[in-house]
Order: structure tokens, then sequence, then C-alpha cells
């Protein structure tokens, strides 16, 4: 009998880089897009017959002991798996039940400690995506930032480190995963805090407005909301103790985020010149030493993170950021021009507005189908 992984298994397998081959059975489109790392390519369809096919596979996979297969919902991977342990004994054979759904929900918790500050990084693996709880040690005082749908990942991490969720901050109305700051704000029945000026994106949800620099308290230690717009227009930047900035779709590690999925009219040439003011007269002008934690960290088509590793902390500093990204040595034109052609854009990113705008509400499944795919939000 075939044996079923699961997806936070098949992660596992691959950090304590155990030997074997991984076989995604999805179509060629869906497999070129996004891939987990090291996948080989082997189409298969759910009620698809091997008959005639097994050399096919065995020149694929090669010399190998140990065969797991993998497609979106593990069904035509399972349909393999079967067929594949009845036609030969040459392989262990292994499916992943819960799919690529099951790897887009795949998280790794990074602690990033300070004198008294507590920052866990929650990083999305498939996606890319990093939120956090930011948290005061001497009062066990927390908030979520960014939180992804699954809200017990942030739950959870708060627990783990001793401290208490009192508030959940959206930093903006994301566009390429589905937020899950509303839910785990009304779950713990603490403020769900948007900036004030979200209402322009017409949301539609109740939110706690934070305003231009305003310090919002937690526990002893403080966190300034600084208005970073460009990517979008009301997005905020965190800036926590004078320590750490989170800078969420501003600056990412090598790059910045993108800015024409709210200014689409002008290619995003209003947002681009809006993000230009805003990285070079507010983050870039803050101390050199202050930690970069961005919103996200980009996941090649491949499955490889672009920078770092799951499990490994994906910070900058102000300073390494200026010297080492491209993109901010340029003058506003070139930036601008260069910010025009920000590559393909986040699949069903319209879609997924309207839901965290509070415009629509879909159910758990459907919203699991519109984030699948890779996370796009980067220049």
């Amino acid at each position: 009998m075939v044996t079923t992984l699961s997806a936070d298994r098949l992660a596992a397998l691959q950090d304590e880089e155990a030997q074997f081959t991984l076989v995604d059975t999805r179509p060629e489109e869906s497999y070129e897009s996004w891939h987990i790392s090291g996948a080989v390519h082997f189409p298969f369809g759910p009620e698809e017959e091997l008959d005639g096919r097994l050399e096919e596979f065995e020149a694929l996979v090669g010399d190998t002991d140990r065969v797991i297969t993998i497609c979106a919902k593990g069904i035509s991977s399972g349909n393999l798996a079967t067929q594949l342990e009845s036609a030969t004994d040459a392989y262990d054979v292994q499916t992943v039940g819960d799919g690529m759904e099951g790897w887009s929900g795949v998280y790794d918790h990074v602690e990033l400690a300070g004198d008294g500050l507590s920052i866990i990084q929650i990083q999305r693996r498939a996606k890319g995506c990093l939120g956090y709880v930011v948290g005061c040690e001497t009062t066990g005082d927390a908030v979520a930032v960014d939180p992804t749908a699954d809200v017990a990942e942030y739950e959870v991490a708060a627990e783990e480190n001793g401290l208490t969720l009192t508030g959940v901050i959206d930093t903006h109305v994301h566009a390429d995963h589905i937020s899950g700051g509303p839910e785990l704000a009304a779950r713990l029945d603490v403020p769900y805090y948007l900036s004030e000026r979200a209402e322009e994106r017409d949301v539609e949800l109740e939110f706690t407005p934070l305003g231009r620099n305003e310090v919002l308290a937690v526990g002893e230690r403080e966190l300034k909301a600084l208005a970073t717009p460009g990517h979008t227009s009301e997005i905020l930047s965190i800036l926590v103790d004078d320590e750490a900035l989170l800078t969420a779709d501003t600056l990412h590690v090598n790059s910045t985020g993108r800015t024409e999925l709210e200014f689409s009219e002008d290619k995003g040439k209003r947002g681009a010149k809006l993000l230009y003011e805003t990285l070079h007269r507010t983050v870039l002008a803050e101390p050199e030493s202050i930690t970069v934690l961005p919103g996200h960290v980009t996941v090649t088509a491949d499955g490889e993170f672009e920078h770092g590793a799951p499990g490994e902390a994906i910070t900058t500093t102000i300073r390494e950021a200026r010297t080492e990204i491209d993109l901010l040595s340029l003058e506003q034109s070139a930036f601008v021009d260069r910010m025009a052609d920000a590559g393909e854009k986040p699949a069903n990113y319209k879609e997924i507005i309207d839901q965290n705008r509070g415009a629509t509400e879909l159910p758990p499944e459907e919203r699991t189908e519109l984030e699948l795919g890779p996370n796009n939000c980067s220049a």
C-alpha cells in the first residue's frame, strides 16, 4: 500500500536532506510556473494508465530508491503512485496527500531576539510571505503583523514564546495572498489595525486606523506607523523601538515592491514616484544599523528562496540595502522607467484585493485556490 505523506513531512525530509526523487504530475504550465525545489516533471492524469510509460518514468528518475509523487491536490499523483507500486518493486513509492495545496500551507518560525524585544518571523515556504509576531518579553504583550489566512501559525508562535496577542496589524491591502488579519483579530477579540488611508481603498471591514507616525504601545515596546506609499497608497512600515523596520512590500532584501497593481492607470508610474520618495526620504533616512524585516522573499519558479533559505532569518539592514540593491542607486526617472516593467503579476490579484477589502467573502477552499501559484510582489 502506498504511504501518504503530508506536505509538512515532505518539508521535514527536505530539511533533513533525505534521499528521494520528487515527481510532479501536474500539467506542464503549472509545473513551469511554480514547483517545489528539486521536483522533476512527469505529467500524469487522474485516470491515466501507466502502460507503455514505465520506461519513460525510469529514465526520468534514474538511479533512485525512493519516489515521492505530488500534484495539486493529491489525486493524479496518488494515481501514479498506486500504479507504480503495482508495476514495479524498484522503488519505495510515497505520495503527498494534500499536494501543492498542502505545500502552500507549510511554515517556518524564526526567532529574532533583542533586549526585552521578541520578534518571530513566520515564513510561508511556498509563497515567500513573511509575517511577524512582535512582542514585549517583560509584559508578554504582542501583535501579529501581516498574518496570512493560516492564523493558527501566529497563535502558536505567540504561545510558544510566552506572548499574548493584543492586536493585529495589516500593513496594507495585500494583493498576493488572503489576509488572516480580520479573522485573527475577531477570534482573539483584539483591535484590527490598518492605515488611516485604507478608507480610500474602499475597505469595507471594520478596523482601527493608524495615523501617520502614530505610536502603538505593545507592553514596553513602541511600534511607530510610518507612511510609506508606493506599492500601494496606504501602505505602512512599522518601526519597532528604533531597532527594526518592518517594511512589508515597500522594501525587500534584494529589491522593492512593485507599484502598478493599485496604480494601474499609468503602468505604476505614479506609484513608482511615490515609492522613490518613500525609499529615499523615509526608509533610507533611518539609521544604517536598523534591521530591515520585509514582507516577502522571492521564491523562484524552481521553488528556491532567492535570498537565504527556509528556517533562516530573512533580513537586511538599511546600510546593506542602500549599498547592495541596484534599484536604490537609480535616479528617479530611471527608477520610474524600471518599475513600469515589473514582470508577471500575482495570480488572481484583483480577486484577492477584493477579498482583503471585505468586498467579497469566499469559503476557505476557494481562498486556497486563489492563492495557488508563485508570489510576484517584487519588482
